[in-house]
């Protein structure tokens, strides 16, 4: 895995760390990408914020066997706005009946956010599965989004990155699986379960109220899960 590591202000503080990439801040400008086959970039700026991730898998009769996966966690301290496109796309095209093609294509995005605007994320979660002219090719898609509102500002623990960095590494070690694809589905929706749950622990220790006197800023934590499978 490479990580490109784009200019940013002396005052960003910005990390990627084993697939994970995380964007902290407030009221300044920071710009962090993970570079991998299919790059996810996440950044804030004038309290504005933007999460884009991907997963792309094309498969064809020279790469009969394709898999690529997404696994990206995107911290976001209050702002005005945030923005979260989350897609998986997985193609096959042109194999044999003798020969058929196998794509896959999974993507995982964590997005946090906090402050009275937390809940207005504006998120969208897509998958496309697309055979092309490959009647006996397997190929599955899926996109799977998780968004954490709190009223105020919380980071998650070392224990639940952990966790996250030991659910990613299974995520990538279906890429050498030879499961049956609806197989390799349920397990993706398994490893997408135990997301929410490590979520849902950490939002369960978040802070209830804002500590100010803005009704709008005080609401519970949630964790609300987008699920695409094509």
């Amino acid at each position: 895995m490479h990580h490109r590591k784009p200019r940013t202000p002396r005052a960003t503080k910005a990390a990627v760390r084993l697939g994970v990439a995380v964007t902290a801040g407030l009221a300044m400008t920071a710009v962090t990408t993970a570079a991998r086959a299919t790059p996810g970039r996440s950044g804030i700026s004038h309290d504005v914020a933007i999460a884009v991730d991907a997963a792309l898998s094309h498969a064809d009769r020279t790469h009969v066997n394709q898999f690529d996966q997404s696994f990206v966690i995107h911290e976001y301290g209050p702002s005005v706005a945030v923005t979260a496109n989350n897609r998986a796309t997985a193609v096959s095209a042109g194999c044999s009946l003798d020969a058929p093609c196998r794509s896959v294509a999974l993507s995982y995005q964590i997005v946090t956010t906090a402050g009275r605007n937390a809940r207005l994320i504006n998120a969208t979660n897509i998958s496309r599965s697309v055979n092309e002219h490959c009647p006996a090719c397997r190929t599955v898609s899926a996109a799977y989004q998780f968004v954490v509102a709190t009223p105020r500002q919380f980071s998650l623990s070392r224990q639940a990155r952990s966790e996250l960095s030991s659910i990613n590494r299974q995520v990538d070690a279906l890429r050498a699986s030879r499961l049956p694809i609806d197989q390799i589905t349920r397990q993706a929706d398994e490893f997408a379960r135990q997301v929410k749950a490590v979520l849902d622990r950490e939002a369960a220790r978040a802070p209830r109220t804002s500590g100010g006197n803005d009704p709008l800023a005080d609401f519970m934590p949630t964790v609300t899960m987008h699920r695409y499978v094509r």
